[in-house]
C-alpha cells in the first residue's frame, strides 16, 4: 500500500459528563447517516468506554485527507454539528436539545498496518 493510498483515521475525543452517555448516543444515532453519502468515506463507529473513563470516541475512516476536508466543508457536516458550535460559542443550545458540556480533541492517524481475521 503507498502512502497516497492509506486511509485516514480521524477520532474525535469527547469527554462526556456523568449520566449523558445515553443522550450522547441518541444524538449520534440521530445523524449518524448524515454521512455515509459521502465521497471518500468508508466507516463510522461511537466507541463508548467499557471502564470508568468518560472519554467517548468517534472514529471516522476516509480514503484521504481531501475527502476528509471535503466533509467538514459541507452543508451537511455545518448543520449536523450547529448545535455544538453555538453552545461552545454562546453556552446556550435550543430548548429541544439543551447543552450537553462536552468538550473534544480531534486526533488525526494513518492506517500504518491493519490486520483482519475470519469474524471480520
Amino acid at each position: 500500500m503507498s502512502d497516497s493510498t492509506k486511509p485516514i483515521i480521524k477520532i474525535n475525543a469527547i469527554t462526556v459528563p456523568e449520566g449523558m452517555g445515553d443522550e450522547v448516543a441518541q444524538r449520534f444515532a440521530e445523524r449518524a447517516s448524515a454521512v455515509d453519502d459521502q465521497e471518500g468515506f468508508i466507516g463510522f463507529s461511537l466507541m463508548r468506554p467499557t471502564d470508568e473513563r468518560r472519554t467517548w470516541l468517534v472514529v471516522t475512516e476516509w480514503e484521504t485527507e481531501e475527502a476528509f476536508d471535503a466533509w467538514v466543508a459541507s452543508p451537511a457536516f455545518a448543520h449536523g454539528h450547529r448545535a455544538a458550535v453555538d453552545e461552545s460559542k454562546s453556552g446556550e443550545t435550543s430548548a429541544e436539545k439543551p447543552a450537553m458540556g462536552l468538550s473534544a480533541e480531534l486526533w488525526s492517524f494513518e492506517v500504518a498496518l491493519r490486520s483482519t481475521g475470519h469474524g471480520g
